[in-house]
């Protein structure tokens, strides 16, 4: 019997990113390389750390904007993964795609629309259901014209569902989103808090109506849009880090939620950035407010991600140990700890953590939500933490490490 198709590397993604790498070759594409790359180190200004990892998160986010742009046709949309790790395929190559202080918890997949049209996107979910799953229409800024929880999602007796999207209001119509003439494009998050269980949806979008009146966007086309896109998302990118980096380093309190500008409605956020030496210790207290998700990720300047397969540079509520009390306690610093909720720089001294939290009770946090922070010798540690922590030795960090891998590369079968 024929193994199920993944979710994610299907065989839609996989054209997509062929056709995707083919266009950073264009001429206008290559030259978009170059005048972003030296328009956003001006911008930047980075430091040797940020700047260390520049190349590589680059590459990275301006790839991200290749396959984000050539999938902008509201008559042929397709359900297009973003911010993919790195992988072979078929002899070649796929750089990663992340961008944007992206959440390595996160399957994020685009799917282009016209207010004026209407579609449907047929999925299936897993029989373990997630915690935290939206499908969010956005208008070309980024604000939400309309959103659906996967919680309230109804499904058919095999766990499959439709959801129809048009201007009309749903009418007695279940699984409805209703666009309007600003909206742009569905922005389909799947949070894979249980990263060796969680599953995220099929997904697969229909439209309805007669065939489209107008030819495919041509390369050359493709190829200008991409260039629009790589600025865009260099400026966006630089924008979103400026929030955390303006805030006094190694404190971490202000909270704050919005749906505009690319967040997620009823998920709360609290940014900031960390400055350390190589001895130095920063320990961060999480009260989460009664959240059945959250995650504390650390990114770099560039909006990217570290090394967050092999390595603890992102933690999320399932991978960490509470405390007795039910708070959590991390420490991030250069070198391990021998904490179980170690943070790893992977090898900065400076970068930003911007934690996020979801799914309250109610809707709402308690009001005990906070995150309280200090930085102390690492060699005081064991007199600093709470009683109770959870100590490992290398040998558990390095299953830890192996189990992680592990968990993570089910979303890429590539490898």
């Amino acid at each position: 019997m024929a193994e199920p198709a993944h979710p994610v590397a299907t065989a839609e993604q996989h054209q997509h990113e062929r056709r995707a790498l083919e266009l950073t070759q264009h001429p206008v594409v290559k030259g978009a390389y170059a005048r972003v790359r030296e328009h956003w180190l001006a911008q930047a200004d980075p430091g040797p750390d940020m700047r260390s990892c520049f190349d590589w998160a680059f590459d990275e986010v301006m790839f991200s904007a290749a396959v984000w742009a050539s999938n902008q046709d509201p008559l042929r949309p397709k359900v297009i993964t973003i911010t993919r790790l790195a992988h072979p395929l078929d002899g070649l190559q796929i750089p990663g795609s992340r961008w944007g202080i992206d959440n390595p918890d996160s399957i994020y997949r685009v799917i282009p629309i016209s207010g004026d049209e209407r579609y449907l996107i047929h999925g299936r979910v897993a029989e373990k259901r997630m915690t935290e799953n939206y499908f969010t229409l956005w208008d070309e800024h980024m604000n939400t014209v309309d959103v659906l929880s996967g919680h309230d999602l109804q499904l058919e007796p095999d766990r499959s569902f439709t959801i129809t999207v048009d201007a009309e209001h749903a009418n007695g119509r279940p699984n409805h989103i209703r666009s309007t003439p600003a909206a742009k494009e569905f922005y389909i998050r799947d949070v894979m808090l249980d990263w060796a269980t969680d599953t995220p949806n099929d997904l697969a979008v229909e439209r309805l109506g007669e065939p489209p009146s107008t030819p495919p966007i041509t390369r050359d086309e493709l190829a200008e849009l991409t260039a629009q896109y790589m600025l865009k998302f260099a400026d966006f990118t630089h924008s979103l880090s400026s929030g955390p980096l303006r805030a006094a380093a190694n404190e971490f309190s202000l909270a704050w939620s919005a749906d505009t500008g690319g967040a997620l409605r009823n998920q709360v956020y609290i940014g900031g950035n960390f400055d350390l030496g190589d001895d130095d210790a920063l320990v961060i207290n999480v009260s989460d407010g009664g959240a059945a998700y959250f995650v504390v990720p650390i990114t770099n300047v560039w909006g990217t991600t570290m090394d967050i397969v092999e390595r603890t540079s992102s933690l999320n509520k399932a991978q960490s140990v509470p405390n007795p009390d039910g708070t959590y306690t991390y420490v991030l610093s250069p070198r391990d700890p021998g904490v179980h909720n170690w943070l790893d720089p992977c090898g900065l001294g400076e970068g930003v953590l911007t934690l996020r939290m979801a799914e309250f009770p109610g809707g709402r946090p308690n009001r005990d939500l906070s995150v309280r922070s200090e930085v102390v010798a690492r060699s005081a540690l064991p007199d600093r933490l709470p009683d109770g922590t959870t100590w490992v030795t290398s040998e558990q960090r390095g299953r830890l490490r192996a189990e992680r891998a592990a968990a993570y590369k089910r979303r890429l079968p590539e490898l």
